[in-house]
């Protein structure tokens, strides 16, 4: 049944959703399982599933992949798959009346037979922001293979932004990417912070044993190098602060290798143990350059103060000295001030609880749906729904 027909014979449009892969624990994965709770019978179409390294509740969900997904290392690594990713995009087809689409590079190349809405993290950054996202410690094999590959990938990308209905974009940084990018306007949708607070309260033996009870600070991140998680680190060096370090990726041996005594690396823990974190902790610490930022508003749900850096998605989020404080370079000596200053105020728990409460997940549901309402046109008199199984 085409679009207008269910239009007209009064059943609600099919939605599907779509993402770039499901193969980390991020902020993206975290807003994705957010739209499904929006649109709970809808697919989610993807390029690569591991559902080991992902978070478990795309487990009870009708995750649908490409053939890419059939080869275990790139499951493992979706970093290798980069050459085979446009092609396995193009090829996906979704037969839906709207395509939601959740994206930082290729799930926006997804083919469907409706209406496609992007919401964008960013145009890709391994694109358009190769320094940024390789880091300094980059090797040359690799600055070479992405100088190789650019060229044909960003005449893709762009194809591929073209051919969406309308773009969401997560921040006003963002918003301003996607117009200079793509000469594509946008709308700014924040993203909702997704804390379960059913999952309960469960302490982290191993950090509640190397804590005894002292204060901390908590970086919660996927190990790249724009993240820069190592300049947190060295921000404590010497200090006698305590830092808890919770997130994997590419950067974790380097990190490891570098770690001082007052700090801790976690990975992988529940929604429980996330919570015990966020509660019992000094202040969330974040120096990496963000589009957006969930982490804060995670911090702030549970009535903590963020410093974070100055830029990108946490100009939108952080309401200065009010639920954070600034500094202006990802560097340990700015860092290390920030949160002096962040110590020498008073902070109202309250009002850091009130400020996050506008990005609640609700009333990220609600502009979805408007949006997806206004985009098929006031020819549909029925609320959007999900595509049947």
């Amino acid at each position: 049944m085409t679009r207008s027909t269910a239009a007209v014979a009064g059943t609600r449009p099919r939605v599907a959703i779509a993402h770039d892969y499901l193969t980390q624990r991020g902020g993206a994965e975290k807003v994705v399982l957010a739209m499904a709770r929006a649109f709970p019978e809808a697919p989610i179409y993807t390029t690569l599933y591991d559902a080991a390294a992902t978070y478990p509740e795309f487990g009870d969900l009708d995750i649908r992949v490409s053939p890419l997904n059939r080869v275990g290392l790139l499951r493992s690594n979706h970093r290798v798959a980069l050459p085979f990713l446009p092609h396995a995009s193009s090829m996906t087809e979704i037969d839906a009346d709207v395509v939601l689409t959740s994206s930082s590079g290729w799930a926006h190349g997804f083919s469907t037979t409706g209406k496609k809405l992007v919401y964008c993290y960013s145009p890709a950054r391994w694109l358009y922001q190769t320094d940024v996202y390789l880091g300094e410690s980059s090797g040359m094999v690799k600055r070479l293979l992405m100088s190789a590959l650019t060229p044909a990938l960003r005449r893709w990308d762009r194809r591929a932004a073209h051919s969406a209905d309308r773009y969401l974009a997560i921040s006003t940084a963002v918003r301003e990417r996607i117009t200079t990018t793509y000469g594509i306007d946008s709308t700014v949708v924040p993203a909702p912070f997704t804390v379960d607070d059913s999952a309960g309260v469960e302490a982290v033996p191993e950090a509640a044993e190397w804590l005894a009870g002292s204060d901390y600070y908590l970086c919660v991140s996927r190990l790249l190098p724009y993240k820069n998680v190592d300049k947190v680190m060295k921000a404590f060096e010497g200090t006698g602060r305590t830092l808890v370090v919770v997130g994997r990726g590419p950067e974790k041996d380097a990190l490891e290798a570098m770690r001082l005594d007052n700090v801790l690396m976690l990975s992988d823990l529940s929604e429980g143990q996330m919570s015990w974190l966020y509660q019992n902790t000094s202040g969330l610490v974040a120096a990496s350059y963000e589009d957006y930022g969930l982490t804060p508003l995670e911090a702030g749900h549970h009535g903590k103060p963020s410093i974070v850096l100055r830029w990108g998605g946490f100009l939108d989020t952080i309401s200065e000295n009010v639920t954070g404080i600034f500094f202006d370079e990802p560097e340990p000596q700015a860092i290390s001030a920030a949160i002096d200053r962040c110590e020498s105020r008073s902070w109202d728990s309250a009002r850091i609880v009130g400020h996050v409460q506008q990005f609640g997940e609700d009333r990220f549901a609600e502009r979805l749906a408007d949006t997806i309402d206004d985009l098929l046109g006031s020819e549909s008199s029925t609320r959007v729904g999900a595509l049947p199984t």
